[in-house]
């Protein structure tokens, strides 16, 4: 099979996984590699994601590693026979990689739940709303490459369109629905675009009102996406130098807590929606 230069976030997730496996059981690089007949170098290219697994294969090492959890192993080899090319492929070199990254983890993912305090999901965005979103970034960029931006920003919103809709969940901040991006009649359409949105099946907009004291975490954004299993879930994080992904079981268990508080600290949806409209109406 061909070597990869690039390989994907979900690539490289795929061939950790298999090497936790194989550290979890005791398992030498030697012997997995002896298992799949070649050699160890093409292993640990494998682990890394470099060069990809077959279905088979990944069976293969999980029975002789004893691994007891069949739906994970399921999932696994899922992964690994995946053929499909996604709408994201054709953004490959003209965008950082990370932003392809986050399509592909939400197109897979089983559920999405997000948490702004700056500004209005991304999903959830208008094209005029998230043009000014991109245009005030530091340094600035190309008008071309904002464009190609908020062209992909707005495909990743088909995961709503499609037979079997993403179930998404965004806790927003107040002060988020607050913010003008694109002056005052873009943040009134794209509240307006907010409200209507969360009226939508499979999709819940709950806001935490400013009047909470205070809130977990640094006040970054976090996207958290339902694996197929528990164990595959994954953390998305937005930083100055793009996104960073996590999946150790220590950063998942402390942001399914991070959940919760805003669970316990936002307004009902409907209530949300009520807020929403008024801050439009207030602009």
């Amino acid at each position: 099979m061909a070597t990869r230069s690039t390989p994907t976030e979900r690539q490289k997730r795929l061939g950790a996984e298999l090497r936790k496996m194989r550290l979890a059981a005791g398992a030498a690089t030697e012997y997995a590699a002896g298992l799949l007949g070649i050699d160890r170098t093409r292993l640990s290219n494998m682990e890394s994601g470099i060069r990809p697994f077959s279905a088979e294969r990944v069976r293969t090492l999980a029975c002789n590693y004893s691994c007891p959890d069949e739906d994970y192993v399921e999932a696994l080899a899922s992964m690994a026979d995946s053929k499909e090319r996604g709408w994201w492929e054709q953004y490959r070199g003209t965008l950082p990689a990370g932003l392809l990254d986050i399509a592909e983890l939400e197109w897979h993912a089983t559920r999405v739940r997000t948490v702004q305090f700056m500004h209005v999901p991304g999903l959830l965005q208008t094209e005029e709303y998230a043009r000014a979103v991109f245009t005030a970034v530091l340094p600035p960029i190309r008008r071309l490459d904002v464009e190609l931006r908020v062209a992909h920003r707005m495909a990743r919103q088909q995961v709503f369109e499609r037979p079997e809709p993403l179930p998404y969940l965004a806790y927003v901040h107040e002060a988020a629905l607050r913010m003008r991006f694109g002056g005052v009649e873009e943040a009134r359409n794209q509240l307006k675009h907010l409200a209507e949105r969360s009226e939508q099946d499979g999709i819940e907009v709950r806001v935490v009102p400013a009047s909470v004291s205070g809130f977990p975490g640094a006040g970054h954004a976090v996207l958290y996406a339902d694996g197929a299993v528990p164990p595959l879930d994954t953390v998305q994080l937005d930083s100055a130098h793009g996104p960073v992904f996590t999946s150790a079981e220590a950063q998942l268990h402390k942001y399914r807590a991070h959940l919760h508080w805003m669970d316990d600290a936002a307004l009902s949806p409907a209530a949300s929606r009520d807020l929403v409209i008024n801050i439009a109406r207030e602009l």
